[in-house]
């Protein structure tokens, strides 16, 4: 299979060659192309972005094969996650790979602030010589605060300190260890402003985060203090801040995002004095490019061609090398999602997965794996690890998760169990050798099957003469039986019933099920299809 991977901004050609040198992957680069992408969208199984391209439902909805949406850098903001989580679209990032870039970046708008750099070296363009004028200050010995101590955040947190700064922060999803291993005390976000010479900020946009430095907090600050931000330019009210340094109530600012880019002309911000911009530069270094692009590349390919999800921020604890230990295990959980819903009656309102085995990281993958195969079958559209849980909930189902020992005889298990409003439905399939499943139980009948193709499911009265019928009916019409498993449960009223598991090697068509069901002696007949 060629998976098409859709480029829509700048990447840097090492990424682009890692791609194109996948047999299995076909790169189609619109990068500065405009118009490009909207003609190229809907044969897409991946698009790589950075900040350029907002990825949208709209623009998702163009695209009907997209499995994978990668940001070539930090944040997610320019991507509807929601809606691409819905979709079962993974969205990844490559957090780690411009930290030093950006780190320094910081310091280094920071350092042309307080000491005048940008302005001094103006003035000197013009023929001047004015060194009283950009006097500036010192950072030895000053306090900053840095809000969001993720990587870029600790990393600037040790560059401060190498310059003998003082440096407090606030995250309130840092553990106190880890601060405790930046040297960083932890304050409120209006205590940080209130205290610091020096506000940098490291946090992602989110809701909680639009404008969290406005005109109320900008006040908190000291005179002197200054702003930098590198991270999203939605963090800050612009307007508010331009008042603020218009009116020396902060002593300035170095912004390098904005909440519109490119910044527009009649910017606020523009012109004024103590004020450094830079055009969203934090990430612009070669060795960062490198990085990026190699990253975000090997995280797409891997993704396409391995099925790993170890970078997908909307797919929390299924790591590659966890989903290829457990691939048969998830592979057999799903066709067992399949085959519950086969045999359940009306509209399913309970899923309880079960897994016994040795894994304990497997609970989560198992469970979404069975709710994949059962919202496959649903023709629930497209459904993927990524939004199969979020599908099940949002169709009003409730879920379970238990573990145990395994069916036993095995080391590992899994069972599904589906309430319906009509009664309840158990299977249950466990690994062979640990690498190929079976289903091993369905209700109280032990069986052994193999979950392949077409399943039929017979219950019918422990009589004589019922598999010649069934295997009859199904010869006169042509349909070749692979295997045929035979079960029988006693029953309280001293009679007794069984169950037949049959793989046949095509669907019944014209009319063969009810058939089936007429035959004298048949209680119920169900067909589970296993095909993908």
């Amino acid at each position: 299979m060629t998976w098409r991977v859709v480029v829509a901004d700048r990447l840097a050609a090492s990424g682009l060659n890692l791609l194109s040198g996948t047999p299995e992957i076909e790169v189609i680069d619109v990068a500065g192309k405009a118009g490009e992408l909207d003609r190229v969208i809907a044969g897409a199984d991946a698009l790589i972005v950075r900040s350029e391209t907002r990825v949208t439902a709209s623009l998702m909805a163009r695209a009907p094969h997209l499995r994978v949406v990668a940001r070539a850098g930090t944040g997610v903001d320019t991507i509807d996650v929601h809606a691409a989580t819905r979709r079962g679209i993974a969205v990844m990032n490559a957090p780690g790979a411009n930290t030093v870039s950006a780190g320094e970046h910081a310091m280094g708008l920071l350092l042309s602030l307080v000491r005048r750099i940008s302005d001094a070296a103006a003035a000197m363009r013009a023929g001047q010589w004015d060194r009283k004028k950009f006097e500036g200050t010192e950072l030895r010995g000053k306090t900053m605060g840095i809000v969001g101590l993720g990587r870029i955040g600790g990393h600037v947190a040790q560059l401060a300190r190498a310059f003998g700064m003082q440096v407090v922060g606030h995250d309130p999803y840092l553990l106190p260890e880890r601060a405790a291993e930046l040297h960083v005390r932890l304050l409120t976000i209006d205590a940080l402003l209130r205290a610091v010479d020096v506000v940098t900020l490291h946090v992602a946009l989110t809701d909680e985060t639009h404008h969290l430095i406005d005109a109320n907090r900008l006040k908190l600050m000291k005179p002197t203090a200054v702003l930098i931000n590198t991270a999203r330019g939605e963090l800050v009210d612009e307007v508010a801040l331009a008042d603020a340094i218009r009116e020396k109530r902060i002593g300035g600012a170095a912004l390098d995002v904005f909440s519109v880019e490119p910044l527009p002309a009649d910017s606020p911000l523009r012109g004024l004095d103590r004020v450094i911009l830079t055009p969203h530069l934090a990430a612009s270094t070669a060795e960062a490019q490198e990085r990026v692009a190699m990253e975000i590349s090997a995280a797409v390919r891997d993704a396409l061609v391995a099925g790993d999800l170890s970078f997908a921020i909307n797919v929390p604890g299924m790591g590659g090398d966890l989903l290829r230990r457990l691939a048969p295990l998830l592979d057999l959980a799903r066709r067992l999602g399949r085959l519950a819903l086969a045999l359940a009656d009306g509209p399913v309102k309970a899923v309880e997965v079960a897994y016994g085995g040795k894994e304990e990281a497997a609970q989560r993958p198992v469970l979404v794996s069975a709710l994949e195969g059962l919202l496959a079958a649903m023709n629930a559209g497209p459904v993927s690890l990524v939004n199969a849980q979020v599908l099940a909930e949002e169709k009003g189902i409730q879920l379970g998760m238990r573990t145990g020992a395994p069916e036993a005889g095995f080391e590992t298990s899994v069972g599904v169990k589906v309430d319906t409003a009509r009664g309840r439905v158990r299977v249950a399939g466990a690994l062979i050798g640990g690498s190929h499943g079976r289903v091993v139980r369905i209700d109280d009948y032990h069986v052994d099957v193999a979950p392949d193709g077409w399943m039929l499911v017979v219950r019918n009265r422990d009589v004589p003469g019922v598999i010649g019928r069934v295997g009859s009916a199904l010869g006169s019409a042509g349909i070749n039986i692979a295997s045929y498993h035979q079960a029988r449960r006693s029953t309280q009223g001293g009679g007794t019933d069984a169950l037949a598991a049959i793989n046949v090697d095509q669907a019944l068509t014209n009319g063969i099920l009810d058939k089936l069901q007429a035959l004298p002696d048949v209680l119920d007949v169900r067909l589970a299809n296993f095909g993908d």
